[in-house]
């Protein structure tokens, strides 16, 4: 019998996860691993674009983790600027170019692909998204020239953190949401802190706003077109989420899931109505995965979860036992010094997953009043109202208010109540906390509203 043959299918974090951890369970005499990536760089962080814009960190170099060559010395074949094209499972072969090349697993890791409304398909120059470290370059090439005002489109959690990198760049910048409220992950009483803070730093918010159209000046952008007006810019960028890159999976008779993603068991093997699709394997942006509170499956892209679904769907290639159980929607950023962090169910969720709920809403400080440093934060909880089952939490604040989120999904992803959540035994000193921590205080104050 001849070696086993794996092709990957993306050279990001979830496919470059499983050939690393299959490579480790199983030697190149008995696996032969070779990945494919359309683009030209391998393990990177796509997170970190941002702040490369922006000149807090150096790229692209830095944001990536491991280069080709690493993984070709460990053994790993990867191709860059290869497009696999086509999956024929019947033939159990994939298309590269010109060329075919057979597989026993198949690890599809396509990661997924920019929303881009057809407005935004004009053939001017000056006109980014933000997802790929091509992407950042081509930013960043076109930003060394006389540029004065950017339009973000999109105020989630890139679309913020892209409008405060252009301003750092000396840009006047307009950030414009379709939605009432930035980063509608959270509920819109701390949506309106965080619009607050957005225009606090001077950049310029308008909500509620559709965009229609870009205009054109000698084949560059000039401006965007709303309903609320014409908003001048000399380069755009869209912060418009993106969706899975199922495409090339779809037509190969691959099933997708609900959300428009692959679904996948537990050990992220690709499952259908006609269950498991034998030899198949699929993890990170290209996957749907199971909320843990609310059960219901949804499509969540983030690093974190890729690299974990790419470390499972590796041991388990590899002849191992590894399951990847769900999420629970932790997520985190800042725009300067303000910091934003949700986890579990935003008051929406938990309403459209059919929860009875109370909620509850604490302002406390970073560290002690009267520590040098000292400054507010928000902390709202939701918690199941019969049970006093911790659901969700969100914070908004400023230095040392976010990472506080993690106690809470610790908290979420074990089950526990408000209630066992007050005798939590916190860390306490002056310069890290006020004597009754925010997180104790909006738990206190969620088993009260029960």
């Amino acid at each position: 019998m001849g070696r086993v043959r794996m092709i990957v299918i993306g050279g990001d974090a979830a496919g470059m996860s499983a050939a690393s951890q299959a490579r480790r369970r199983l030697g190149p005499g008995d696996l032969r691993i070779t990945a494919f990536e359309r683009g030209q760089y391998t393990s990177y962080s796509a997170c970190g674009i941002p702040y490369w814009v922006g000149g807090l960190v150096d790229g692209p170099d830095d944001l990536i983790a491991r280069d080709p060559a690493t993984f070709r010395e460990n053994g790993i074949e990867v191709h860059t600027g290869h497009e696999v094209t086509g999956i024929d499972l019947a033939a159990r072969t994939v298309t590269v170019h010109d060329r075919t090349e057979s597989f026993d697993h198949l690890m599809y890791a396509a990661g997924a692909t920019p929303i881009r409304p057809p407005w935004a398909d004009v053939p001017a120059r000056g006109v980014f998204g933000v997802q790929t470290l091509g992407d950042g370059a081509a930013l960043q090439e076109w930003l060394e020239g006389d540029h004065r005002t950017a339009v973000v489109i999109g105020a989630g959690y890139i679309g913020v953190e892209m409008a405060e990198a252009l301003q750092r760049r000396g840009l006047r910048v307009t950030l414009v949401e379709r939605s009432g409220q930035p980063m509608s992950t959270i509920d819109p009483d701390m949506g309106a802190l965080v619009a607050d803070s957005i225009r606090g730093l001077g950049i310029e918010l308008r909500t509620g706003v559709t965009v229609e159209g870009l205009e054109t000046t000698g084949g560059r952008v000039s401006a965007v077109v709303t309903d609320d007006g014409v908003l001048p810019a000399d380069v755009v960028v869209l912060g418009l989420g993106v969706r899975p890159n199922t495409a090339l999976a779809d037509a190969a008779g691959l099933p997708l899931g609900i959300t428009g993603a692959l679904a996948t068991d537990l050990r992220q093997r690709v499952t259908g109505p006609d269950g498991i699709v034998e030899g198949v394997w699929a993890a990170g942006d290209c996957t749907q995965v199971t909320h843990l509170i609310s059960g219901r499956p949804m499509h969540v892209p983030l690093g974190t979860h890729a690299n974990k679904q790419g470390r499972v769907a590796g041991i388990n290639i590899g002849g191992g036992y590894a399951t990847f159980p769900g999420v629970i929607g932790t997520a985190i950023t800042k725009i300067c010094d303000f910091e934003v962090a949700r986890t579990g169910l935003s008051s929406k969720e938990a309403e459209a997953a059919g929860f009875r709920y109370v909620t509850a809403t604490v302002e406390s400080t970073n560290r002690a009043g009267y520590f040098p440093g000292a400054v507010p934060m928000t902390v709202k909880l939701i918690a199941e109202k019969d049970t006093g089952l911790l659901l969700g939490a969100q914070i908004v604040g400023r230095a040392e208010a976010a990472k506080r989120i993690d106690a809470f999904a610790v908290a979420v992803w074990n089950r526990m109540t408000v209630t066992e959540m007050t005798a939590l035994d916190l860390g306490y000193a002056p310069p890290y906390a006020p004597v009754w921590d925010p997180v104790l205080i909006a738990a206190r104050k969620a088993g009260d509203a029960l």
